[in-house]
This record gives C-alpha cells, structure tokens and sequence, in this order.
C-alpha cells in the first residue's frame, strides 16, 4: 500500500466536496448541485465522510453516519464506499473499514452495517473478507 495515503474525516458541506470526483465515477447521474443538495439534507442527521488522499487528489470516499437503532443498538453505517477505478486493488478500502471500525469501537458501538446492491459481487467479497455477513434483505419501495 501507499505510505503517502492520508485519511481524514470530513463533516461539513464544504469540505466532503473534495470527494465529488471519486463518487461521479460511480453515481454518474451525480451533479455538484445534486451532491450539496443532499448533503445539505443528510449532514444534520449525523452523516460524515471518511476521505483517502494520495497527496492532495481525494482517492476513495466512505460515507459514515453513528446512530442508533431499536434492533441492533449503536451502530456504525457504512454509506456510499468509493474508489477511483484507478487506484482500486490497492487495500483502500481495508484502510477506510479499518479506520472506521476503531471509530465505531471508540465510540462504543454494537455494529457496524452497510447495504451492497447485490450485483455487486467484487464488493460482497470484500465485505465478506472483512467479516461482514448478510442478515436480511433491504427492501426498497420508490415513490
């Protein structure tokens, strides 16, 4: 892995910003008023983002919300986890779960949880390898 990754938690409109570019490559519908639009909605709610630099160009994105849930308890949400096609294969990933799980620990909650689209078979083998397992089904209704 890189020693020159940096990460950093990000918690304002302004400065989750930097990660436009890396969450276009995945949501390319995305657009930069779309974006702040929604994180003008979701930062009240406690959403944050993790942030993998290699130097000053933002690589990969985990978006991350602490709450509480009547089922589970604390936990931590894994939201939108992102990485330039360029730089994938590199254990970025690892490096933000890692990252986040002291967090969720420090934090001192139950879980920790992400939903995976379920075509999405290289990410199900990360999760699996990170010792995450599938307990349900999210189901979604579109208005």
């Amino acid at each position: 892995m890189n020693e020159n990754f940096t990460l950093k938690v990000l918690d304002t409109a302004d400065s989750m910003m930097v990660a436009f570019d890396v969450l276009s490559e995945v949501y390319s519908k995305i657009t930069t008023e779309s974006y702040r639009e929604m994180l003008q909605d979701m930062i009240p709610n406690n959403y944050k983002q993790l942030a993998v630099f290699d130097g000053e160009k933002c690589i990969g994105v985990n978006g991350f919300w602490i709450n509480t849930k009547i089922w589970c308890g604390k936990y931590l949400e894994l939201d939108n986890i992102a990485v330039l096609e360029s730089h994938r294969s590199q254990g970025i990933g690892k490096l933000m779960f890692d990252f986040l799980e002291k967090m969720a620990k420090e934090t001192k909650c139950d879980a920790m949880m992400l939903d995976a689209y379920t075509q999405n078979f290289k990410a199900h083998k990360l999760y699996y390898n990170l010792g995450f397992e599938p307990r349900g089904f999210h189901f979604i209704k579109h208005l």
